[in-house]
């Protein structure tokens, strides 16, 4: 298997447990406060990703590698998982989940800007037409109605796909795994703190469905999904394979309408076929 065609399947790999990112969020903020689950993942996280490091006994990160880590923690540690957490105080997960096809073009931008990497202009061509079709569609659907949790998904959207963009050029050089576990484990002696000053008066009265969502939120959202994205960033192109993630839109709008039984209507459905097909043209003018 050549390193283009892996890191299409790492990449594949990391989107479809991504997917799973929002619905259990969703779940989660139904009883937890949305500050108190950030800082919760990303402290169980750290804890795990520390674990991970001295198992492996990994060599430190350069303190040059230090201002990436940083940017990385503060993209896909704490900001993406804030903004989005208290974005879903607002708006359905199923609605948020289109946001995410925004995601891809960030993704590609801050590959260009940070990864050196330089798409063909038919790349872009089809990354803005999927991009532009998802933000149609959310336009479409009552922006007026929610606009604080539609801005915080936008901005949820840039801040993580600044740390894809920085954690898979640094993963080229320490490895995916290697690049989540030292961003958690460098922003943990805070999150651990913020968990304590944070704490919910009393977890009487908090759901099953809540708990799981804070497991899945921990274990698969900030780490495992991260050691297949990271790697199919630095194998494949950053810009390139990050247009996978058009394809979470179609899994967490599945996951969304079994799970939650939050309604998905036709019109979401077209959209997402219509971006799949913007995924395999960019892909095919990536480089």
């Amino acid at each position: 298997m050549d390193k283009t065609t892996s890191g299409w399947i790492n990449g594949f790999l990391g989107m479809v447990i991504f997917s799973g990112s929002l619905p259990a969020t969703r779940l989660a903020v139904m009883d937890f406060d949305p500050v108190f689950l950030t800082v919760a993942r990303a402290a169980i996280a750290g804890i795990l990703g520390l674990g991970l490091l001295l198992i492996f006994q990994e060599k430190r990160p350069a303190r040059s590698d230090l201002l990436s880590l940083c940017i990385v923690a503060l993209g896909v540690v704490v900001g993406f998982p804030l903004l989005t957490a208290i974005a879903l105080k607002h708006i359905t997960s199923a609605h948020s989940i289109v946001f995410v096809g925004l995601l891809p073009l960030a993704t590609a931008i801050f590959g260009v800007l940070r990864g050196g990497e330089r798409p063909r202009p038919a790349f872009w061509l089809f990354s803005c037409l999927g991009s532009a079709l998802v933000a149609g569609f959310a336009l479409t659907q009552g922006f007026a109605a929610s606009p604080m949790g539609d801005l915080l998904m936008l901005a949820a959207i840039i801040v993580c796909g600044l740390g894809y963009a920085e954690g898979a050029k640094l993963s080229r050089r320490l490895g995916g795994w290697q690049v989540i576990s030292w961003a958690l484990v460098l922003s943990m002696p805070i999150m651990v703190l913020l968990v304590f000053t944070n704490l919910p008066a009393t977890f009487h009265g908090i759901g099953r469905p809540a708990w799981l969502g804070l497991a899945y939120v921990s274990l698969f959202s900030m780490l495992i999904g991260f050691i297949f994205w990271y790697r199919g960033l630095a194998q494949g192109g950053i810009a390139a394979v990050g247009q996978v993630q058009l394809l979470q839109a179609f899994f967490g709008l599945a996951l969304a309408g079994t799970l939650l039984h939050e309604k998905v209507s036709p019109l979401m459905i077209v959209v997402t076929l219509a971006v799949v097909l913007c995924v395999f043209g960019a892909r095919k003018f990536a480089k």
